[in-house]
């Protein structure tokens, strides 16, 4: 491979340049990527002597990213993206609905919601694969890192497709065994004498979300995490009070509602996609699949 400005990199250098980025070794990059690790390392060669950096140095914990490597990563992982964007296109072409639909949302709701809304999906149309990205962040869709999204704020974009499904209404929830343990809070202040789960990390959300409530602030838990799930699960164990989807909770009867009067936090959801993929019969069918499964659940 020469080394002059018109040198044609091939996507597979770059592949496995993040391969190693994100594992951290050749050989760990070979097994994600279900390839020999002398392939790899050929690739990783030829890749810096086409750019004419470095683009690893050796440790004794693995491979460590240059500057380099670290300065070429979002354009790299922007090329993965848009070649998985292009497969999932590639697939679907031809008659029927098939191919696959990159769905995301957030962690509770690709759990503990989304998954019975997809069996009906796929039992209407079984070619039909669904990959699901359960992420608290932000996917992407102008960059195809997703093809439609569930979010929890209005996307601004022009290029997007936006439906709201309805809104999410949340509350303080507590399993019985706790409320036994305990007692059973008959103000916001009585609060201030339970057991309290809540985040570890303050986001813009959570800064937007918990106005009005000053009880609710990170020195205040007993039990902290980031995590949605882990959230409902520590409700559900027993551990102390959290917020959860109302919705959600009404599923489970071992779930007690607590100071409805006092306290509710509405979130509007909305149903996304690129207005490219409007016409796309495998995101058009999933997209309205979502959201008639998510109006029922949100009772719209």
């Amino acid at each position: 491979m020469t080394t002059d400005n018109h040198t044609e990199i091939g996507w597979e250098l770059y592949r496995s340049y993040l391969g190693v980025l994100e594992e951290g070794s050749l050989s760990g990059a070979a097994r994600a990527m279900g390839i020999a690790q002398p392939t790899v390392g050929r690739h990783i060669d030829a890749l810096e002597k086409a750019l004419g950096v470095a683009l690893f140095t050796r440790s004794q914990t693995g491979l460590l990213p240059t500057d380099a490597a670290l300065a070429l990563q979002p354009f790299a992982q922007a090329m993965s993206t848009s070649a998985a964007a292009l497969k999932r296109a590639a697939e679907s072409q031809g008659s029927g609905i098939k191919g696959t639909v990159r769905v995301t949302a957030s962690e509770v709701m690709g759990v503990e919601v989304l998954p019975p809304i997809i069996a009906q999906l796929q039992s209407a149309y079984p070619d039909l694969k669904v990959e699901l990205v359960l992420s608290n962040r932000v996917q992407d869709l102008l960059q195809r890192e997703a093809d439609i999204a569930v979010r929890m704020t209005q996307p601004k974009q022009e290029q997007l497709i936006a439906r709201r499904v309805g809104q999410v209404n949340l509350g303080f929830h507590a399993h019985p065994q706790y409320l036994q343990r305990r007692g059973t809070p008959q103000s916001l202040a009585d609060l201030a004498q339970h057991a309290l789960i809540g985040f570890d990390e303050e986001t813009a959300f959570v800064r937007a979300a918990r106005k009005g409530l000053a009880l609710w602030q990170r020195d205040a838990f007993a039990l902290r995490t980031d995590s949605d799930v882990a959230q409902l699960a520590l409700i559900r164990a027993g551990c102390g009070i959290g917020i959860c989807q109302n919705a959600l909770a009404a599923r489970d009867p071992q779930l007690v509602h607590l100071l409805p009067d006092s306290f509710t936090l509405g979130l509007e959801t909305w149903l996304t996609m690129h207005e490219d993929l409007r016409n796309t019969p495998r995101c058009k069918v999933a997209f309205d699949a979502l959201l008639q499964g998510l109006q029922a659940y949100m009772g719209e």
